[in-house]
């Protein structure tokens, strides 16, 4: 993956800052001031959080952003094993964040967020920030003349009775590399029971698999694929506006919502910093403008309502059971029986790359 660097004002940080073995997707400086930025390491890409962090730089004009985006793998790396220092910590990976908190790492933080459902925070260490819908998006013109499928059941017998149309054109995470990815098979293994027909059935076809939602989105805007399957809303709301080829399917069987959440660790080196973020970013205002984009309100009032269908993720302590080793371990293996159909014994599985 390449590595891109964005800057906004100053740029200080990549000389003088300590080097991080990490691989790190993208950075950016939110404000002007010459102080000691707050240091946020966030698997949210730099478009969906510009708003708020604009808002909070022009609200707090002595103080300074520096966001750093790596994926939720790279984050867990960072903070357990190199323990690199930062203010805030975002992920959409509530597995991997919950196993953060438990273990330690997560400060306690005294907040008062009116409204913010009981399930949406874990002590006061891990708070969510983001309700973000997990949905299947379409191609019109790849699909042609095809009704839309309704649920997953309607999309499995259209994938199959199909497979000229959709051999090679369907995308879905790695859960081998994402850590969302293998969070969202896990939820979807305990979600339904129809899920590894559709596994199977995208295996024969020859699934194409990524490491994020924003590549799919690319992949199926440009024609290389029709259906995406787990994508998270908020990075299609983005085009789906300006892009009448792109349809979101309302498949009313269940739509998985992750949340995304946050935390200051308990080495942070400016705690107060990452807690005045974080405060920020459950305001009202910022989150009506993350409900916009998600298109659904965590706290009632603040947006869009959700939809019967929807099916929240709890933020709790029965997260950590996706962490132990040998669940993950059958887990994958069923996962690659499914989707990676002909790999010869003993091989590793490799994430295509776009062409």
């Amino acid at each position: 993956m390449r590595r891109i660097i964005i800057s906004l004002g100053l740029t200080a940080w990549l000389s003088a800052g300590p080097a991080h073995a990490f691989e790190i997707e993208a950075e950016q400086d939110f404000g002007l001031s010459p102080g000691a930025p707050i240091e946020v390491l966030s698997n949210a890409d730099i478009e969906a959080m510009a708003a708020v962090l604009t808002d909070f730089a022009a609200r707090h004009p002595t103080r300074r952003v520096h966001y750093v985006q790596a994926s939720s793998a790279e984050i867990q790396r960072a903070i357990r094993d190199e323990g690199a220092r930062f203010d805030l910590v975002i992920s959409s990976a509530m597995d991997l964040q919950m196993k953060l908190a438990n273990d330690g790492f997560a400060a306690s933080v005294e907040l008062d967020v009116p409204g913010l459902p009981d399930w949406a925070r874990w002590r006061d260490q891990l708070w969510g920030m983001a309700l973000e819908p997990v949905v299947t998006l379409a191609s019109r013109r790849g699909f042609g003349d095809l009704p839309l499928p309704r649920s997953r059941r309607e999309l499995i017998a259209t994938l199959r009775e199909n497979p000229d149309r959709f051999a090679g054109r369907i995308a879905s995470y790695d859960p081998e590399v994402s850590g969302v990815g293998y969070f969202l098979v896990s939820q979807d293994d305990q979600g339904s029971d129809g899920f590894w027909r559709l596994a199977e059935v995208m295996g024969r076809l020859d699934a194409r698999l990524f490491c994020c939602s924003g590549d799919m989105i690319e992949e199926l805007r440009a024609g290389r694929v029709a259906l995406a399957y787990n994508v998270v809303a908020s990075y299609a709301a983005r085009f789906r506006p300006d892009d009448p080829d792109l349809v979101q399917l309302e498949l009313d069987d269940y739509v998985l919502a992750i949340l995304r959440s946050a935390f200051v660790p308990v080495a942070a080196p400016d705690p107060e910093g990452g807690e005045l973020l974080l405060a920020h970013l459950l305001s009202p205002w910022s989150q009506g403008i993350i409900a916009d984009s998600a298109g659904v309100a965590l706290i009632p009032g603040t947006g869009p309502a959700p939809g019967p269908s929807l099916r929240p993720i709890r933020l709790d302590a029965g997260l950590l059971v996706y962490d132990d080793r040998l669940r993950r371990a059958s887990l994958l293996s069923e996962w690659r029986a499914a989707l990676i159909q002909d790999m010869p014994a003993g091989e590793t599985p490799t994430t295509p790359e776009a062409p």
